[in-house]
C-alpha cells in the first residue's frame, strides 16, 4: 500500500496540528477495491445500485477477489471451487460442536465462536503461512466457501439439532446465499428469500477503510497471515459501533415493541419513547455515518428489498406482521430525520429483513463475516501486494518526565 502522508511529526506542536480523534478526515492510503462517496458506493468501477440490481454475490465476490468481472465460463469456476471447498475440516467442526456449553451460559457469542473457528482454519490450511498471491486468492475463497458453513452449522448446534451439511457444506446445489440458510434452518429459501439475501450480501461486502478493513490492513502491514489478519478483522466488526449496529438495531425495535405494543406503531406512543431515548442521550443504533453526511445509499436497497418480501409473508413474526415491522421501522426513522436530521445506515433495515427471514438476531453480524470477508481479502492481498508498515504517531498526555531516584 502506498501510504498518502506528511512527513512524520516530531514535535509537540507538529503533532497537535495534524491530530485528528478516531483519525477523523485522515488519508491512510490508497486502494484499487473501493470508492465512497456522498452519492455513490463503487466497487473495483461499478456502484452499488448497479450491482445490487443486476449482479449475484458470487459475482460480486469474484470481482473483489480476482479484480475483474468474470465471464460465464470463469463465474461457472469460481462457484465450483467455492462449493468444493464448503466443508469443514473435523477439526473445526468438532469446536463448534463443543462451543454448545459456552454460548449457551453467555460466555461466547456467535461472533466469538465464528473468530475462532476461522483461526483453527488457519491450522488447517496448507497455504496458511504462504503470502505469496497465488496462495492468498487460493486462501480468500476458502474462507469465503467456509465461513457460510461455520455460521450453519454454529445455529444447529445453539438450535440442538444434527449439523446440517455436514459432509458437502450444505446442498452443492444451491448458490452462496440460499445455501448458507438452508444450512442454518435446513430448510430451502423461497426464490425471494434467496435473493433479498444475496444482495444484503452484496451491500455488506466491501466498504474502503472501515474499522475492520482497516485493523485487517494493519495486521497483514506487519506479513502477518491472511487467517490472523482475518481473525482481527471479525473482532473489530463485532463491536456495536461498527458490525454489531445491526444487532443492536433489531434489539432496540423488539424492545420499543415490548413497551408500547402493536396498537403503539403509528401513533405518538413511538415519538414518546424517542423523546425519551432523546432526553436519556440514548445511543440510537443503525443511524448515522461517519462518510455519509446525506444518508447511506445502501440503507434505501435493502429497506426496499425488506418490505416488498415482508409484504408477501403471512403469519406473525416476534408478535406481529412483517409489514408492521417496517411501518415502525419507517416511523423512526422520519422521527430520527425530522427532529435530529440523522438517516439511517445500511445496519437499521438489515435488522427488519433478517428478522422477517427467521434469521436470529446474534446471527446477524456473521453473517456480515461472510459478506465483508471478500473486501477484507481483497485489502489484505492489496496490502502484501506493496507493503509498507502501518505506524501512526500519537500525542503523549501522561505525566512531565521525572527522576526515578528524585
Amino acid at each position: 500500500m502506498t501510504t498518502i502522508a506528511k512527513p512524520a511529526s516530531t514535535t509537540a506542536a507538529d503533532k497537535a496540528a495534524a491530530f485528528a480523534k478516531g483519525l477523523d478526515g485522515v488519508i491512510g492510503g490508497q486502494t484499487a477495491v473501493c470508492s465512497i462517496e456522498q452519492d455513490k458506493l463503487i466497487y473495483r468501477g461499478y456502484e452499488i445500485h448497479d450491482l445490487a440490481e443486476h449482479a449475484t454475490f458470487e459475482e460480486v465476490a469474484f470481482l473483489m477477489l480476482e479484480g475483474h468481472r468474470p465471464d460465464v465460463p470463469a463465474l461457472r469456476r469460481f462457484k465450483a471451487e467455492l462449493v468444493a471447498e464448503r466443508a469443514l475440516h473435523p477439526a473445526v467442526v468438532s469446536f463448534i460442536e463443543s462451543s454448545a456449553g459456552w454460548l449457551a451460559s453467555g460466555r461466547a457469542v456467535p461472533m466469538d465462536v465464528l473468530r475462532t473457528a476461522i483461526s483453527i482454519l488457519g491450522h488447517t490450511d496448507p497455504d496458511c503461512q504462504d503470502n505469496s498471491a497465488a496462495a492468498e486468492l487460493r486462501k480468500s475463497k476458502r474462507l469465503l466457501a467456509k465461513i457460510p458453513t461455520i455460521i450453519g452449522h454454529m445455529q444447529n448446534v445453539i438450535d440442538g439439532r444434527g449439523i446440517i451439511g455436514r459432509e458437502l457444506g450444505g446442498d452443492p446445489t444451491l448458490d452462496h446465499a440460499a445455501n448458507m440458510l438452508y444450512m442454518m434452518t435446513g430448510r430451502k429459501p423461497s426464490k425471494d428469500e434467496a435473493r433479498v439475501l444475496d444482495v444484503s450480501l452484496i451491500l455488506y461486502a466491501e466498504h474502503e477503510f472501515n474499522a475492520s478493513t482497516f485493523t485487517s490492513r494493519v495486521i497483514a502491514g506487519t506479513l502477518s497471515d491472511m487467517h490472523g489478519a482475518v481473525c482481527g478483522a471479525v473482532a473489530a466488526l463485532k463491536g456495536p459501533l461498527h458490525g454489531g449496529a445491526n444487532e443492536a438495531a433489531m434489539d432496540m425495535l423488539k424492545e420499543m415493541l415490548a413497551s408500547f405494543g402493536e396498537a403503539g406503531i403509528g401513533t405518538p406512543k413511538v415519538d414518546a419513547w424517542m423523546d425519551n431515548a432523546f432526553t436519556t442521550k440514548r445511543k440510537l443504533m443503525g443511524f448515522g455515518h461517519r462518510v455519509y453526511k446525506n444518508g447511506d445509499h445502501r440503507a434505501g436497497i435493502l429497506h426496499g428489498l425488506g418490505k416488498k418480501m415482508a409484504a408477501t409473508l403471512q403469519g406473525n413474526f416476534g408478535g406481529i406482521p412483517a409489514p408492521k415491522w417496517f411501518e415502525l421501522g419507517e416511523q423512526v426513522q422520519k422521527i430520527m430525520h425530522t427532529k435530529k436530521n440523522i438517516h439511517p445506515n445500511v445496519d437499521f433495515p438489515c435488522g427488519m429483513t433478517y428478522f422477517i427471514m427467521g434469521i436470529p438476531v446474534p446471527q446477524y453480524t456473521p453473517i456480515f463475516v461472510a459478506a465483508r470477508i471478500t473486501g477484507w481479502c481483497a485489502h489484505i492481498m492489496e496490502q502484501h501486494s506493496d507493503n509498507r508498515l502501518i505506524r501512526p504517531l500519537s500525542i503523549y498526555t501522561g505525566p512531565a518526565e521525572k527522576k526515578w531516584n528524585g
